[in-house]
């Protein structure tokens, strides 16, 4: 993959795909795991011996392999003639988005209306959640264990704004929402408020006998399709940019090495994690211990020991990629006067020298080379010395692992939103620079 070709509006057109089919962590997860087996990856079980005796670990020792838990997936290619010491190369992501997400007991109402009980998940633009078609998507956990993806992707739930007769000063003031009062949906009316509803009507859309659910992990989203936009149809709208547009490109980029075949000076990893957006920290979090785990047992399942574990760790590098701010039109002010990353300009490399970001200089020269490979051109952030700098898994993937990390993304507007804005070829790009770094 190179930019020296032309533009390929077909990976712009599967971004797009992947977003639509991807309301909740647990569907990205599967829909990257989905992409990976068609490129010849194979799944291995976390609770399988990874050693040279049983068929999981031939399978952990060579070729291309995944583990799923929960909403994140960790991916990786050994290549043919790798040595235990062999460091990696990785791409790091996070599968969550800011959202509302249902409480565990959903049912509720006032006034004739039937409600859904939710919490807010991150921080999202809370307006932006407005008087959108809202469809729920998610897993559910049956009571033997097992767990079932559900995803109502049709009209299904409506948060209400306020009429502006009943709030004369909110054009002049500012809409000011309260998550707990003004942030439930409705879904119905009546007053027969019955506990159980929600989630018997869910078994019945999924199939599911009634009564089997034993838990549940489900979200909002809205349901407007994503979509091109502009004169010559030169951006893309869509949900859940932050952060499925980095998940998208690093599984097309580990696909495209992976197809490729041949000798490779690293091992090439996609790292994709649920729960950045409240912290990280958790099982399946980038504070979490599963990438360190996968990494250290792919060591000693081809033969490692501690000590090859510690020389692969030592010359990893990480690419922690996540979306950033594009100089906005309206508010420029709010921008650092000298940086201004522009849609269609090309990736940014992220800096803030407090290790909000934990992109160093040897960590630029990383990314410059990539992208010089690549022939993809690239811009800079940082944010203005006047507002607080946002954060990702970058610099917790740093300390955790003792893992040299570089934090990139794509710039878009709307940040946060329940819809969100880039270029159109700029996703293209980053894809193309994630496929020069992992081959190195």
């Amino acid at each position: 993959m190179s930019t020296s070709q032309r533009f390929d509006r077909g990976h712009t057109d599967d971004l797009m795909s992947f977003l639509a089919a991807s309301p909740s962590p647990y569907h990205a997860v599967a829909n990257a795991a989905e992409r990976l087996e068609k490129a010849g990856f194979r799944q291995v079980a976390e609770t399988d011996a990874w050693d040279a005796e049983t068929s999981a670990a031939s399978a952990a020792v060579s070729g291309g392999k995944y583990v799923v838990r929960g909403g994140a997936i960790v991916a990786w290619y050994v290549p043919e003639g790798a040595a235990p010491h062999t460091p990696f190369r990785i791409v790091g992501a996070h599968t969550d988005s800011p959202n509302l997400r249902v409480k565990p007991l959903p049912d509720t109402g006032a006034h004739g209306w039937r409600q859904v009980a939710v919490e807010v998940y991150g921080g999202p633009l809370l307006n932006s959640w407005l008087d959108r078609d809202l469809g729920l998507a998610g897993r559910l956990t049956l009571r033997d264990g097992s767990t079932r993806l559900v995803n109502i992707d049709r009209p299904l739930l409506r948060v209400p704004q306020l009429a502006i007769h009943l709030d004369r000063s909110v054009s002049a003031d500012g809409l000011k929402l309260d998550k707990q009062r003004h942030m439930q949906p409705v879904w119905g009316l009546g007053n027969d408020v019955r506990d159980g509803d929600l989630i018997a009507f869910l078994e019945e859309e999924t199939g599911i006998p009634a009564g089997r659910t034993a838990g549940w992990d489900l979200m909002v989203h809205s349901v407007e399709p994503p979509a091109y936009l502009g004169r010559d149809r030169e951006l893309v709208a869509g949900p859940r940019m932050d952060n499925l547009l980095s998940v998208h490109a690093g599984a097309a980029a580990l696909a495209a090495v992976a197809n490729a075949g041949g000798p490779l000076p690293y091992i090439p990893v996609l790292a994709a994690f649920d729960h950045e957006e409240n912290g990280s920290q958790s099982d399946t979090g980038a504070d979490g211990p599963l990438l360190g785990g996968v990494l250290e047992r792919s060591v000693f399942a081809r033969g490692g020991s501690y000590e090859d574990r510690a020389r692969a760790f030592a010359g990893t590098v990480c690419l922690s990629s996540d979306t950033g701010h594009a100089v906005h039109p309206n508010y420029a002010e709010r921008h650092d006067p000298t940086h201004h990353p522009r849609a269609g300009g090309g990736p940014i490399l992220k800096v803030n020298v407090n290790n909000r970001y934990a992109t160093d200089g040897s960590g630029r020269a990383v990314w410059a080379a990539a992208c010089e490979k690549a022939g993809v051109p690239f811009q800079s952030f940082v944010s203005n010395n006047s507002m607080p700098c946002g954060t990702t898994i970058g610099p917790i993937t740093a300390a955790r692992h003792g893992i040299r990390t570089v934090d990139i993304g794509v710039a878009i507007l709307s940040m946060h939103s329940a819809r969100e804005l880039c270029a159109v070829q700029d996703p293209f790009l980053l894809a193309n620079a994630l496929v020069a770094f992992l081959e190195g």
